[in-house]
């Protein structure tokens, strides 16, 4: 049986920095991704209208001074097909793909405890070991498809956002509903409506979303970046979410304190409501966002929620549609924010028709399309655009097996316990990149992989160097961090009693309710981090 030095789990844009670090530190790595080429979550998600929620400048790599320099972002927030062009390029600059074996699903990860390695299967056929075990599954990669009556009995074509055909889908002259309005249905809905005949919308719940920028990238931003991308670098690590708010009106050189940086901007209940919507007139309404009182305090949430209503009741033109696409029962922040791209206004579109599930549950799905209430409505196409078993769904899916035979699932029946969000234990040399209990998905994912891989190489490089053969974290320290996320999220909307989002795993039926990113910043959380290592790595048992 072959052996590494270390096996990766997932060639996405974790996976992809991770063989590339780990083979500069010299050691022997093998990479496993289910699919056919790298990419991640940009290669399965090719639905029309995917794009990134972060600046693409910023939405890249920075281990690199070469790659900054020599790759051109068509768009300020590009698309599905740019950022997987992108992950191209680092594959074949780099040379990765010579290390990664595709078409090859991960099914068991076992612990061999009595020779200190993780074991490897796939498809059921034990490949490999390795001393070292990375999971770089990413977040949002396990489709999460609703289990409704009567599914397989639909004699037309089914797809889901999260597992988009390669190949071009043809849905014109097609009657097309789609089910679910979160952050892929609001992306995708947009452009579903341009290509098919008639859309039928099944709106679960309505979400708040935010116009996205449209503009094209210009020649004189992406040099000024370029010129000043050490600086922006370091602004990012400075950052709440990890993105340097970097504007060619300003010089990055300035001072900037930490303070500043990691601090949001003003009360939204210092400012009076004509001062707001003028706000919201000249910059959109994701300013609402921007204000720290929004995020824990229940009066000022409600008045951007409020504020928000009257915008979108102003786009749209039918008061009945307006009065469904609007949330009532949740506020702002509560769930992942929503780039649109004329959301609002397609729904003006003859051809797009609401059906607010709230009103008229789906009752089934027949042979010929979708039965709500005392109506069905005869579909050739349904896309479920339902979202993920997210930030732990591809960790348990992957059968991790730790000491004493005991599975991840079984560790995790009552919700995902990790320190840091990067060990669990009883799972030695086993390392989760952005995973639960870090602030991952709350993050610039692009800030948050590479602060991982780089914490994860310096201490499989200390291991090796001082003759160590494993670390894992106490249950104690483990314990004390979930505590720690917790108490950070208590008291924001994130955690409200109103609110029922992934983020706390209720999109899952039976998945525990627990809050799973870590909501106190990407600057306190990588200090954390760095405090930890400075302590001879507090909180781990190292043999």
């Amino acid at each position: 049986m072959e052996k590494f030095d270390l096996v990766i789990v997932g060639a996405g844009f974790a996976g992809m920095y991770g063989l590339h670090k780990f083979r500069e530190k010299g050691l022997r790595v093998r990479v496993f991704e289910a699919g056919t080429d790298v990419g991640g979550t940009w290669y399965w998600n090719r639905y029309p209208g995917a794009r990134c929620d972060v600046p693409s400048i910023e939405y890249s790599f920075g281990f690199s001074d070469e790659l900054e320099q020599e790759w051109d972002w068509p768009e300020v927030f590009s698309a599905q097909p740019d950022i997987l062009k992108y992950a191209n390029h680092v594959a074949d600059r780099f040379g990765l793909r010579e290390d990664i074996e595709f078409n090859s699903r991960v099914t068991e990860v076992r612990f061999v405890e009595e020779e200190g390695l993780w074991e490897i299967a796939i498809d059921q056929e034990t490949r490999c070991r390795a001393k070292y075990c990375v999971m770089a599954t990413g977040c949002l990669s396990v489709p999460n498809t609703p289990s409704l009556e009567g599914a397989d009995s639909f004699e037309g074509q089914v797809l889901h956002t999260g597992r988009w055909p390669k190949e071009a889908v043809d849905l014109s002259k097609k009657q097309v509903g789609v089910i679910g309005t979160g952050s892929s249905g609001v992306q995708a809905i947009p452009e579903l409506a341009k290509q098919s005949e008639h859309l039928f919308v099944y709106q679960r719940s309505p979400v708040y979303t935010v116009p996205a920028n449209r503009k094209a990238m210009r020649e004189e931003v992406q040099a000024e970046f370029r010129k000043n991308y050490r600086q922006i670098r370091e602004l990012q690590q400075l950052n709440f979410g990890g993105v340097s708010n970097f504007r060619l009106t300003e010089s990055v050189k300035r001072a900037v304190s930490k303070e500043k940086q990691t601090a949001r901007p003003s009360k939204i209940l210092e400012l009076n409501e004509e001062t707001l919507k003028q706000m919201i007139k000249e910059q959109g309404l994701g300013v609402l966002l921007s204000f720290t009182d929004v995020y824990s305090d229940m009066r000022a949430n409600e008045i951007a929620n409020q504020l928000f209503r009257e915008e979108i009741s102003s786009i749209v033109k039918k008061e009945a549609v307006a009065s469904s696409l609007l949330p009532k029962d949740y506020g702002l922040g509560c769930k992942r924010q929503v780039l649109d791209r004329d959301y609002y206004e397609t729904f003006n579109r003859s051809d797009v028709t609401l059906i607010d599930l709230e009103k008229t549950p789906i009752e089934r799905i027949s042979p010929k399309g979708i039965v709500t209430g005392d109506s069905e409505q005869s579909l050739d196409v349904i896309i479920y655009a339902t979202g993920f078993d997210a930030m732990t769904g591809a960790l348990l899916k992957s059968n991790i097996i730790g000491r004493q035979g005991k599975t991840l699932k079984e560790k995790w029946q009552f919700g995902p316990e990790a320190y840091l969000g990067l060990q669990i234990a009883g799972f030695p040399n086993l390392f989760t990149v952005t995973g639960p209990g870090s602030p991952s998905v709350l993050c610039n994912m692009l800030v948050a992989i590479e602060q991982h891989i780089d914490w994860i190489a310096d201490c499989i490089g200390y291991l090796d160097a001082n003759g160590f053969s494993s670390i894992e974290p106490t249950c104690a320290a483990e314990q004390d961090w979930i505590a720690h996320v917790n108490q950070v999220a208590e008291g924001t909307m994130y955690t409200a009693p109103s609110c029922n989002s992934w983020y706390l795993g209720a999109n899952i039926p039976g998945k525990p309710r627990i809050f799973m990113p870590y909501v106190g910043g990407f600057p306190q959380y990588k200090s954390r981090c760095d405090a930890i290592v400075k302590n001879h790595y507090e909180g781990f048992v190292i043999s």
